[in-house]
């Protein structure tokens, strides 16, 4: 197995894999084929793909058109694009009436590296969770990457899947079962729950291993459905570990620590940290600096845990 692997490449595999099975999968993209991986899909099945050019709002009415029709349409752009740009097609044309449009957006977040500010999409996780009816799906690997592309498929309304631009390592083993609304227990612990997604989960994993040689026993679970949020699974570690961090490559304002704050604060206040970006925008760097200068790295984690566990009661 792989030990690194970008989402955006599971992500393209999958559509391949899908479209040999299911016939009415059929995929769009706004001239970033190469850059999305759905040129896999193009070549495999020239009929179904769409090639919509630099034109996201059209991308996304295409999709809701294509939807209505009854087909399994995948939109597919960069994250800043496909939720910014066509946010209000997302809204009417396709939440709006609950139509079956996977949205699966690339490069997102500051791991998008060099490429900066402006295509550092940071608040699209916000954006689409609070649309009425939409799925949102953020994957660790691209295990479970793959695993939620099919469940996406398979799964009747909209979709917003979040994929990298960067290999991260792989966590999952290739029967790894994913499940919508389902986190995934990677580690149990009782002094502290770190919940986490995406390519925060590789550096939560670190986290708990820097915390063990410390003797610190913490619980680490992988949020990767942060709509519908597996609430049950929020308030176990809540009751039984009695302090939670959360970390996201997103802002800190309206993703998932905002989404877990919202079932905690309503139904088992406890201590509680986010670690993300602290409302700002990105800039220009590699991946790894970036990380580290957004306090984005297993080091800072740890130091959320710490100072999360002092304020227990």
């Amino acid at each position: 197995m792989a030990t690194k692997k970008a989402t955006r490449d599971a992500y393209g595999e999958a559509l391949v894999e899908l479209g040999k099975v299911n016939p009415d999968i059929v995929v769009l993209d706004a001239d970033l084929s190469q850059s999305t991986k759905t040129v896999g899909f193009a070549r495999a099945f020239p009929e179904r793909f769409v090639q919509i050019g630099i034109a996201e709002q059209d991308l996304i009415g295409t999709a809701a058109g294509l939807a209505a029709a009854g087909k399994i349409p995948f939109a597919s752009s960069f994250a800043v694009f496909a939720t910014g740009r066509a946010y209000d097609q997302i809204r009417n044309s396709v939440a709006y009436g609950r139509l079956n449009v996977k949205i699966a957006a690339t490069h997102a977040g500051v791991t998008v590296g060099e490429d900066g500010g402006s295509h550092q999409m940071l608040e699209d996780i916000s954006l689409m969770r609070a649309l009425p009816g939409m799925t949102v799906i953020v994957p660790a690997d691209g295990v479970e990457a793959k695993a939620a592309v099919k469940a996406a498929t398979e799964y009747e309304g909209p979709v917003y899947l979040r994929l990298g631009r960067g290999g991260w390592p792989v966590i999952f083993e290739e029967d790894h079962r994913f499940e919508i609304g389902k986190a995934a227990l990677l580690k149990d612990g009782d002094a502290a729950t770190i919940i986490a997604c995406g390519v925060m989960v590789s550096q939560a994993l670190e986290a708990t291993k820097l915390l063990e040689a410390e003797g610190i026993d913490v619980r680490l679970l992988d949020m990767a459905t942060i709509k519908p949020l597996d609430v049950d699974a929020c308030l176990k570690a809540a009751e039984e570990t009695g302090a939670i961090v959360t970390a996201e490559e997103h802002n800190i304002i309206g993703g998932l620590g905002s989404a877990v704050a919202e079932v905690l604060v309503e139904k088992c206040p406890v201590p509680m940290e986010r670690v993300g970006v602290k409302d700002t925008f990105g800039q220009s760097g590699t991946p790894d600096e970036l990380l580290e200068h957004y306090g984005l790295t297993a080091k800072d984690i740890v130091a959320a845990v710490k100072r999360v566990m002092a304020r227990k009661a």
